[in-house]
């Protein structure tokens, strides 16, 4: 692509001008890729780096250490008992004596059996007293997998705590020989409410970060490696095993299936994925310009009842969607409201198919979510434009400026720059909005070429509505599930990441202030 200079940029028309935005912009993604990837490389090559100069520093302590800091590589909490700092030489004891308890009674056990993810299933023997076979239900391979990724990351936190129990000791015997005194436990305990807060504040949240995101995220991933499924539960029925990378084989694969489905598992996942960006992207746009544009509308000088425009646009807000899609549903069916009242009137011959043909239930959708989602956008442009200087407004009109060139070289530039994370977010949100596509169709009208994969799926599915059919269907295919997220995770991940680095709220932060 040509790169224009400042001056043959300014002598292209406004549409020449749009034109090599764009093109400039799509031609800039593989820059921005191939920026990512040298980015994670540079990661992995620092981290390499600072394991080395951990490993290094753990080695010069040990040698240059004394007798207390040397045992304190085998009795975490040794060296500050010694020392005299009771407090925290007791609670690092505590927590290696309460890790090797656990890997002895219960956490060894969970990661000797996570490779094979459980040995013997339910079994059958008879009893004697009943007279009838009785089933003996043995290893569970979902508690294996998930009892051994916490194990995993307690070893991890240990090796951490461990490596803090070092330091410790290299730092309190650096201090005692300057001749200075050490931390008292009343002096360790004032410090983490006075100096040391923001650690005591951020403990308990980057602890539920770690225990309800984090390791639910991992555990996902894992399962896409397995067969876990209605069929193999893991415990009541079959055990499930690791089958390596054959979901993702299954998954991304040309190969067209038999059976009902006509279309390759690659086909499908591509087909919805194409429609989840449609639908995201017409769902952000049309809900952020027609939210402005009702905003300002309703914000013009001489209009009266403000309060009252506004408050009947929140109602729609107010509305549990669960109720108000659902009607709409039953609204626009081939016997609702709609298809009643337009042939009533003698409009058409026929029922509209709003929700039997693909485009028609695709468009529909989107209509209807522009209506659900005006009202938050007319709130949020409604403070927005409020804080735009009047006298920039005036400025313009005062040069002559009309109403459409205020809007796009003052209105516009200022909301797309407050808003742009917004907008960011509001696409990702609307890739992943369950809400609105599952109580108005249900994913319906059914699209029979697809590969049905525990559910139909239909040609209004977005990829996270598949999700929930594969989870849900007779067969449970947890595995394909997983994988699936995992796909809709990276492409979110691209998406957010190139359009975050191009956002002018990120790249001219202070052009603003």
């Amino acid at each position: 692509m040509k790169q224009y200079t400042d001056l043959e940029y300014l002598k292209l028309s406004r549409g020449q001008k749009l034109l090599y935005k764009i093109a400039s912009f799509f031609c800039s993604i593989p820059q921005k890729i191939k920026g990512l990837f040298v980015g994670l490389w540079n990661l992995i090559k620092n981290a390499g780096k600072a394991i080395g100069s951990e490993a290094a520093d753990i080695w010069t302590t040990f040698r240059d250490g004394d007798w207390k800091t040397k045992l304190s590589f085998f009795i975490m909490g040794f060296g500050n008992l010694a020392r005299g700092q009771i407090l925290r030489g007791l609670l690092f004891l505590l927590f290696e004596v309460v890790f090797i308890g656990y890997m002895v009674i219960a956490g060894g056990y969970w990661l000797s059996m996570l490779p094979s993810l459980g040995k013997v299933g339910p079994t059958e023997e008879y009893n004697l007293i009943y007279d009838a076979y009785v089933t003996t239900y043995n290893d569970n391979s979902f508690k294996i997998l998930l009892y051994g990724v916490l194990t995993i990351f307690f070893i991890i936190a240990f090796i951490y705590t461990w490596r803090v129990n070092v330091k410790q000791n290299k730092m309190a015997e650096k201090i005692l020989k300057s001749g200075k005194q050490l931390r008292s436990g009343k002096e360790d305990l004032r410090s983490l409410v006075d100096d040391q807060f923001h650690k005591t504040l951020l403990a308990l949240p980057l602890t539920g970060i770690i225990v309800f995101t984090v390791l639910p995220i991992v555990f996902m991933i894992l399962v896409a490696f397995t067969n876990y499924d209605g069929t193999h539960d893991g415990y009541y029925n079959n055990l499930f095993t690791w089958v390596g990378l054959d979901n993702f084989n299954t998954m991304l694969s040309w190969k067209v299936g038999t059976g009902a489905g006509t279309q390759s598992y690659a086909a499908t996942f591509g087909e919805v994925l194409s429609w989840t960006l449609i639908w995201a992207f017409f769902a952000t746009f049309t809900n952020y310009f027609l939210g402005m544009f009702v905003a300002m509308a309703i914000n013009k000088r001489g209009i009266n009842l403000k309060k009252l425009w506004r408050t009947i646009l929140v109602l729609t807000i107010a509305i549990p969607q669960f109720i108000s899609l659902l009607y709409v549903s039953k609204m626009f069916a081939k016997n609702g409201i709609v298809n009643g009242f337009l042939m009533s009137m003698g409009w058409i011959d026929q029922a509209l198919p709003f929700w039997e043909d693909p485009t028609w239930a695709r468009i529909t959708v989107i209509l209807i979510n522009i209506w659900i989602g005006i009202p938050y956008l007319m709130l949020i442009t409604t403070g927005i434009l409020m804080n735009i200087p009047q006298d920039l407004y005036e400025s313009a009109r005062i040069d002559g400026a009309n109403a459409w060139q205020q809007y796009t070289k003052i209105t516009l530039p200022y909301m797309l720059f407050v808003t742009g994370p917004y907008l960011l977010t509001s696409f990702t949100g609307n890739m992943n909005n369950f809400n609105v596509i599952y109580l108005l169709t249900g994913g319906a009208p059914t699209n029979p070429a697809a590969s049905s994969a525990a559910g139909t799926v239909g040609y209004t599915d977005l990829l996270i509505t598949w999700l929930f059919k594969i989870t849900t269907g007779a067969e449970s295919q947890y595995y394909l599930a997983s994988v699936v997220g995992i796909l809709v995770f990276i492409v979110v991940a691209l998406i957010s990441l190139v359009v975050y680095n191009v956002l002018p709220s990120i790249k001219n932060e202070e052009d603003f202030q």
